[in-house]
């Protein structure tokens, strides 16, 4: 989407995310959430971000006590060094989860269950909306599975960095940032997927800038 802003198109709708956060905040789809931080806010990201980032759901170390997604724990630490690899800064990108609220269980964290999941998944679609970033990140599986929910696609793990082309826009599938990722995929071989992320966003955002685009007006 392209908001109108003097004699420049603006990608993203800051009205929308505004009325999203909103809503995000007032959700009360989940008994299972009672009580968690609902994770979006201007801190996940701003409007014609470059990459949208999908992972799973807030740690309780992480999101869950700092109200910003991948951030805090190892998990979130590993996420800022892989963002590094990618040469990509803060206000380049859109973090948000497939789950905005932290899932527990005796107080450690859980897999979200696939309906808790659905519950959230409008709230992702009009996250992705309201952004609308050239490139789109899946990180993990339950983040790939959400997205082909919202649309089909190809993108598996072990097409790993491969863009397919998803929803008007390109998704690449990566591996989650955290510590039990590495079991399937060092950590050395996630910075290499992040530095071809990084080429890929130059190379699109070059195609379509990053927040602006000529519009067809008269002369300021």
């Amino acid at each position: 989407m392209f908001l109108e802003s003097g004699c420049l198109k603006v990608r993203g709708d800051r009205v929308a995310l505004e009325r999203l956060i909103e809503i995000v905040q007032a959700c009360r789809r989940c008994a299972t959430m009672e009580g968690r931080r609902r994770v979006l806010s201007h801190a996940n990201g701003q409007p014609g971000a470059r990459v949208l980032f999908v992972a799973e759901a807030p740690g309780r170390f992480g999101g869950e006590r700092t109200g910003i997604p991948l951030s805090a724990d190892q998990t979130g630490r590993n996420f800022r060094r892989l963002l590094d690899a990618a040469g990509l800064d803060g206000d380049e990108v859109f973090i948000t989860n497939a789950v905005l609220c932290n899932p527990r269980r005796d107080g450690k964290n859980r897999a979200p269950a696939a309906w808790e999941v659905a519950n959230c998944r409008e709230h992702l679609v009009r996250t992705i909306d309201a952004v609308d970033p050239p490139l789109v990140a899946a990180l993990g599986v339950v983040a790939l599975r959400s997205l082909a929910a919202i649309a089909p696609h190809e993108a598996t793990l072990r097409t790993v960095g491969k863009p397919v082309a998803w929803y008007g826009r390109s998704l690449v599938p990566l591996y989650h940032p955290g510590p039990r990722a590495q079991i399937h995929r060092s950590f050395a071989q996630q910075q290499e997927d992040f530095r071809l992320l990084g080429a890929l966003v130059r190379e699109l955002t070059h195609r379509r800038p990053r927040s602006l685009q000529p519009a067809e007006c008269a002369p300021c």
